[in-house]
């Protein structure tokens, strides 16, 4: 899952959040976000990054989305200490551990007789970048391997943004060999439905709560 560098017009001070808020908005996102990986998981779809490679491990193996997610994220916290600060690090690590948990609570609250995976594409795409979007904006994110992009690119000057495309192509390919390639191509869809929510939604200058 991506996450962003930057967010608040630079120079500008917006009214900070408090601490209720942000723990609010790391509880909503997640939820968001854990329906959406329910969604995925039941029609067997996949999204980039660190959240895709626990999806193709757990279509793989005998283990579920939450623990491996955790487990994934552990490596990365300290390049987030390193590049994003203490802060930033704690919000991420209790953001990846509240996905974790709900998206394994989730089944057992939620269950589907029926799922149209095109509209699990969209919709999950969608909760994906609500819940996000939320944790954005609360200076927070999912981790993973978006860190070390950034930490590559200020430590070897290699683009953040090229080493996640790189990162992101090798996922798809493994995907073809696991899965079927409409299940593939609905992913796409999914992500491009996550981007929109992102991109119509957050652009500087528009928010001005910080944290």
């Amino acid at each position: 899952m991506i996450m962003t560098q930057e967010y608040d017009t630079p120079g500008f001070e917006g009214q900070k959040h408090t601490l209720v808020e942000d723990g609010i908005a790391l509880v909503l996102g997640t939820l968001f976000v854990s329906l959406g990986v329910t969604l995925y998981s039941h029609a067997m779809l996949l999204t980039g990054s660190t959240a895709g490679l626990a999806f193709l491990i757990q279509y793989s193996s005998s283990w579920s989305f939450g623990p491996i997610f955790f487990l994934l994220n552990l490596p990365f916290y300290a390049l987030a200490i390193i590049k994003m600060g203490w802060k930033f690090t704690i919000k991420t690590f209790t953001a990846v551990a509240l996905l974790s948990a709900f998206s394994e609570a989730m089944p057992l609250l939620v269950s589907f007789e029926h799922l149209n995976a095109a509209y699990a594409a969209i919709l999950g795409g969608c909760l994906f970048g609500v819940g996000i979007l939320m944790l954005f904006r609360h200076r927070a994110s999912l981790g993973g391997i978006n860190i070390l992009a950034l930490y590559l690119q200020d430590r070897f000057g290699i683009r953040a943004g090229t080493f996640q495309m790189g990162v992101d192509a090798v996922i798809l390919c493994i995907a073809f060999a696991l899965l079927p390639w409409p299940q593939v191509l609905l992913s796409v869809l999914g992500a491009i439905s996550m981007n929109l929510i992102l991109t119509i939604n957050h652009k500087p200058g528009r928010y001005v709560g910080v944290s």
